[in-house]
């Protein structure tokens, strides 16, 4: 079975769909095509087009078509794994899954539109007010998962909600998007075990 991931090593999302493929034993089913995916790509210089008429990544080439967001793309994942599943199938423990996997994509919305305002758009056409309200997103939201920092797995029970959690937290720390330790501290402790995961460990994206 042929699955063709489109992805840049940089890109949280995509590091949430790798990490549950080596969580899931998956990863090995995967070809990697390096794709340059920018919001300002107006000639589509690599194709991606074709895969994803949105030209974002991740995109999945698969037997039942290409396929896209990253949310999607976990749940194909998980469909396949014969073991392990990492979105609970159903009850309270799914709900609250999904969830968390909205939430940290939603720190992850909101830390790539701080960074495009202030890193892809010209100087003299900065909003910093902008940026302020995708930074007040980011603390609000850690802000709660603080909350539930304590109930966070770490072990073979982990679930999609806490793997995007962690590459959320991972991103704010590689791009530099948020000081996000001081006013989550119980997430910080959590997260600094569930980093040392190997799936985690062979996902860091490169300086």
């Amino acid at each position: 079975m042929a699955l063709t991931l489109r992805f840049s090593a940089t890109s949280p999302y995509v590091r949430k769909v790798v990490i549950v493929a080596h969580e899931l034993d998956l990863f090995d089913k995967l070809e990697l095509v390096n794709t340059a995916a920018s919001p300002v790509d107006l000639k589509d210089t690599n194709g991606l087009v074709k895969d994803n008429p949105l030209s974002k990544i991740p995109s999945l080439n698969t037997p039942d078509g290409h396929l896209y967001d990253s949310p999607v793309i976990v749940e194909y994942l998980d469909s396949l794994s014969n073991g392990r599943k990492v979105i609970p199938v159903s009850g309270s423990a799914r709900w609250k899954a999904l969830r968390q996997q909205a939430e940290a994509d939603g720190i992850l919305d909101a830390a790539l539109l701080s960074r495009y305002e202030n890193f892809l758009r010209p100087e003299q056409y900065r909003w910093t007010e902008w940026v302020d309200g995708q930074l007040n997103k980011i603390k609000n939201a850690l802000i709660h998962l603080e909350s539930e920092a304590e109930q966070l797995a770490v072990d073979s029970t982990i679930t999609i909600g806490e793997i995007t959690i962690a590459s959320a937290l991972g991103y704010l720390d590689f791009r530099d998007v948020y000081n996000w330790r001081p006013i989550a501290p119980k997430l910080a402790n959590w997260y600094s075990t569930f980093s040392a995961r190997e799936s985690f460990q062979k996902t860091i994206p490169p300086k």
